[in-house]
């Protein structure tokens, strides 16, 4: 059994929706003005590399699959979103989502993300729940969480 944030256990297995099926990816589709930049920053900052890449029929616009290793979907109840903010930023700063990716070395890649035009909010630290996070303004308007696991906190 997995250990969860702030309690809990995830159940082993794959989950089984009624019909039978089940989800096999999940991909965080994102429409943005500034394409070249955030696709600069997502495939070169933060080392995503390219799946494939798209052009519409009439030549005029264009999607980039990256490959952002193994996904998770975190659902928080208001509140508990709001106590995450305050962990990592000090204040309530997200919207209704947050894009969250684990790196080696939450300072490192923080670093990296703010030279290649990423606003800082928080720089890492180390949460309760023993990851370091850091916590940005990125291209594509996203808000992103860049963490690093610190190991058992025993």
């Amino acid at each position: 059994m997995e250990r969860v944030p702030g309690g809990g256990e995830a159940k082993d297995g794959p989950a089984t929706a009624p019909g039978g099926g089940r989800v096999a990816q999940l991909r965080l589709a994102v429409t943005t003005q500034d394409y070249e930049r955030a696709l600069r920053f997502y495939r070169d900052v933060l080392g995503m590399p390219e799946e494939g890449t798209f052009t519409s029929p009439d030549g005029d616009g264009r999607v980039t699959i990256l490959d952002a290793g193994r996904a998770t979907l975190e659902l928080s109840e208001p509140s508990y979103a709001a106590y995450i903010d305050e962990v990592e930023v000090g204040r309530r700063v997200a919207g209704h989502v947050r894009v969250a990716f684990e790196v080696a070395d939450a300072a490192a890649a923080a670093g990296a993300a703010e030279a290649a035009g990423a606003r800082v909010l928080a720089p890492p630290t180390t949460t309760p729940w023993n990851s370091s996070n850091a916590r940005l303004e990125a291209p594509a308007g996203l808000q992103v969480t860049l963490f690093c696991e610190l190991g058992d906190p025993d």
